[in-house]
């Protein structure tokens, strides 16, 4: 019976840390329409959608660290746990990543309206993936569904280079526009780190696993 308990409980903890990854996947979709309509109201709502992250950030490291303290857990169970614990912090700052895009397109707002070089949308949609690969692997235990998060991360760091090198290029052709070029820029950089930390979650999910470590591009094959 303790044992029926204990799994029911790490259940419980699953389905607290997927219901906040929704919450994450969905402040980044919000962030990437507020930068495509310029509306302010979904900047808004952006915000409202981290400080619910935020607190069931709160949720799930409780949850965590109290089945660890009074269940002390074993092995896959062990890595479980503590795989959530990072994954939840990365979700978090999905969330911040997501905000900070929805500041700059409200910075925008404010600004004439032009037509940028990049495909911002494209970039995003990739970023969107990896999240939803991420928890799909986390919720079916699929470590090459998470294999396949890690290489999409390289897609993503050349497309923010490419993005990188065309708005500097703009700016320095034409200034009028540089404000515009620069939020752009930063925004780009905000996708690339929330690809980060999808990818961050997709190496806790094939440590959780397969009790691999793959960090820090140790190859795939050594998680087999």
């Amino acid at each position: 019976m303790p044992r029926i308990h204990f799994h029911q409980q790490l259940a419980a903890l699953k389905d607290k840390l997927l219901a906040m990854a929704a919450l994450s996947q969905q402040a980044l979709e919000f962030s990437l329409n507020a930068y495509l309509t310029l509306d302010v109201g979904l900047c808004n709502h952006v915000r409202e959608i981290e400080a619910a992250i935020n607190a069931a950030e709160r949720d799930v490291d409780q949850m965590a660290y109290d089945l660890l303290a009074k269940e002390q857990p074993m092995a896959i169970d062990l890595r479980f746990i503590l795989s959530v614990i990072k994954i939840n912090g990365d979700l978090e700052r999905i969330g911040d990543q997501s905000t900070n895009i929805a500041q700059r397109a409200q910075s925008m707002s404010g600004l004439p309206q032009i037509s940028l070089p990049i495909d911002i949308p494209a970039m995003g949609e990739k970023v969107g993936v990896m999240i939803r690969c991420a928890i799909q692997a986390l919720l079916e235990a699929d470590a090459r569904l998470a294999e396949h998060v890690l290489q999409l991360d390289d897609e993503v760091d050349a497309m923010n280079h490419a993005v990188q090198d065309e708005l500097l290029n703009v700016m320095q052709q034409h200034s009028l526009v540089s404000e515009q070029a620069l939020n752009a820029i930063i925004i780009s950089r905000n996708l690339e780190r929330a690809a980060d930390h999808a990818t961050n979650i997709a190496e806790d999910v094939i440590f959780w696993v397969r009790g691999s470590d793959v960090r820090h591009k140790f190859s795939l094959d050594e998680a087999d």
